[in-house]
C-alpha cells in the first residue's frame, strides 16, 4: 500500500501490522525503510542522532557517568574529612556562602591538582617540567597494562586469574637476575632479562593451568595459595648471598646493570621508559590473538561452554593450560617492568606493590577487552600520578584515590544503577520515540 504513495503526499496512510511488529522487536532500520522515503527535512541531523546516542545507555556513556559519579562521591567524602571545610556547614543556614566557597575551593584545587600531576601543568616553564606529568602517568600505566592483560584474557578462556599477583612476582625475580648476573652486551642483555620476565610469569602461570585441566582443581584457589608462595620466595630470595646488595645491611638486591634497562622516552630525569611501548605492542599482540587467530577461537569458545567446545573438538585441556600460559608470561611482563623500568631497579620485598591486584580492577573496567584495558590502565596510571601532587599540595590523603579506583569500578559494574541514577535509554528506543514524537 505505501508503494502507491509519493515523497511527501499529504495522503499517507499509516504503517501496517508487520511493519509495527518490526518496529516493537527494535528493527528501526527496517521498520523506517518500509515506510515511505519522506522529504529530507524529516530526518534527524546528525547533531541530534549525536546526542541522542550520547545519552543512550551504551558503554562509552555508562563509562563517562561512572567517572563523574565517582568524582561527585569524592568530592563529598573531600568535604566531610576537612575539618576547616565541615565546620562552615554549622552556620550554613545564616552564611551558606561560607560553605559552598570553601567546599569549592578544596574540591577545585584537589582535582586541579590531580590534572596537574597527571596530564599536564600550565604553570611549568621548563620542558622537563611540562613532561613530568605525562611521563609519572605512562610509568604507572605500564606495568598495569601487561596485568591487566593477564585478569582479561584468562577471563574471556573461562578462567578468573587471581594469581597476576604472584605471576608478576616471579617475572619480576627473573629479569631482575638475568639483570645483574649475566654479562652480557647491551641490546641483547635488555632482549633477554624481559624474555626472562616472561619466562617467570609463564611457568607461575603454567601450574595452575595444569591442575585445572588434569585435575579440575580451582584456579581461584590455586592462583591465591601461589600468590603467597611467590611473596615469601621473594623476601627469602633477596637476602641470599650473590642477591643481597653487598653494601647494604637491609632486604635489597644488587641493582640491574644499565645494559638491562629499558630506555627512557624522555631522557633522564624523567621516568618514561620504553615499556609502555611493550605494552601497546602487547595490547595489539592480545587483540589479534583473541580476534584474528584460531587459537583466540577456540579461548573463546572454551571460555563460552566448554562441553559444546569439547563437542566439536576443541581440546579444553591444552586450551586451558595455554590460557593460563599466556595470562602468566604477560604478568610476568608487567613485573619485569618494575626493576627494568625504574629508577631503582633492584628488588626489596615490595618492588611488585599492588600492580597484580590492580589488574584486575584494570581487566573489569577494561570490560575484558585488549583496548578498553589498555585505556583502564591509562586511567589508573593519571589517578595514581595525579594523587601524588593533590597529596602534596591539596593535603588530600593518596588514599583517596585509591577510594575513587574503587567507586569507579563499582558504578562500572553495576550499569543498571548508572542507567537508573541518569535516567539513560538504549540508543535504539531513543530513536523510536523521537520517531513517533514526530509522526513517523
Amino acid at each position: 500500500m505505501t508503494d502507491n504513495l509519493q515523497p511527501g503526499s499529504p495522503d499517507k496512510e499509516p504503517a501496517s501490522e508487520e511493519q509495527a511488529a518490526q518496529v516493537t522487536l527494535g528493527n528501526t532500520e527496517q521498520a523506517e525503510a518500509a515506510t515511505t522515503p519522506t522529504a529530507p527535512h524529516q530526518r534527524p541531523t546528525l547533531g541530534r542522532l549525536f546526542l541522542e546516542n550520547l545519552w543512550a545507555a551504551n558503554t562509552f556513556t555508562v563509562t563517562l557517568l561512572s567517572l563523574v559519579l565517582a568524582m561527585v562521591v569524592g568530592a563529598v567524602l573531600m568535604i566531610i574529612s576537612d575539618p576547616d571545610v565541615l565546620a562552615t556547614y554549622a552556620y550554613i543556614t545564616a552564611r551558606p556562602s561560607d560553605a559552598i566557597n570553601a567546599s569549592w575551593t578544596l574540591v577545585s584545587e584537589a582535582y586541579a591538582n590531580l590534572f596537574k600531576g597527571s596530564v599536564f601543568d600550565p604553570g611549568a616553564t621548563t620542558l622537563t617540567a611540562a613532561l613530568s606529568p605525562i611521563s609519572e602517568t605512562l610509568t604507572y600505566t605500564a606495568p598495569l597494562v601487561f596485568t591487566g592483560l593477564s585478569v582479561a584474557l584468562a577471563f574471556r578462556g573461562g578462567l578468573f586469574n587471581i594469581g597476576a599477583q604472584g605471576q608478576a612476582i616471579m617475572g619480576v625475580i627473573l629479569a631482575a637476575l638475568a639483570g645483574f648476573l649475566l654479562p652480557l652486551p647491551p641490546v641483547v642483555h635488555l632482549l633477554v632479562a624481559v624474555l626472562a620476565g616472561a619466562l617467570g610469569g609463564a611457568v607461575w602461570g603454567f601450574i595452575p593451568g595444569i591442575l585445572k585441566a588434569r585435575t579440575g582443581a580451582h584456579e581461584v584457589i590455586n592462583t591465591i595459595m601461589l600468590n603467597y608462595i611467590a611473596v615469601y620466595f621473594l623476601t627469602w630470595l633477596i637476602v641470599q648471598k650473590g642477591v643481597q646488595d653487598p653494601n647494604r645491611t637491609d632486604a635489597i638486591s644488587r641493582p640491574v646493570d644499565a645494559s638491562a634497562q629499558l630506555p627512557r622516552l624522555f631522557g633522564e630525569p624523567l621516568r618514561a621508559h620504553g615499556g609502555i611501548l611493550l605494552a601497546v605492542l602487547a595490547t595489539w599482540a592480545v587483540a589479534w590473538l583473541l580476534n584474528r587467530s584460531t587459537l583466540g577461537f577456540e579461548l573463546r569458545a572454551v571460555g563460552a561452554n566448554p562441553d559444546a567446545a569439547r563437542t566439536a573438538g576443541i581440546s579444553v585441556t591444552r586450551t586451558y593450560v595455554l590460557i593460563m600460559v599466556f595470562a602468566g608470561a604477560l604478568a610476568g611482563l608487567g613485573g619485569s617492568q618494575m626493576v627494568l623500568g625504574t629508577t631503582a631497579a633492584a628488588l626489596t620485598p615490595l618492588v611488585i606493590a599492588q600492580i597484580g591486584f590492580d589488574g584486575i580492577l584494570v581487566a573489569l573496567l577494561g570490560r575484558v577487552k585488549p583496548w578498553g584495558v589498555a585505556m583502564a590502565a591509562l586511567l589508573f596510571g593519571a589517578l595514581q600520578a595525579g594523587g601524588n601532587r593533590m597529596q602534596s599540595y591539596s593535603g588530600i590523603s593518596l588514599e583517596l584515590v585509591t577510594v575513587l579506583q574503587a567507586l569507579i569500578v563499582i558504578f562500572i559494574a553495576a550499569p543498571a544503577l548508572v542507567k537508573a541514577i541518569f535516567q539513560l535509554r538504549a540508543a535504539r528506543a531513543a530513536r523510536l520515540q523521537t520517531s513517533l514524537a514526530k509522526g513517523w
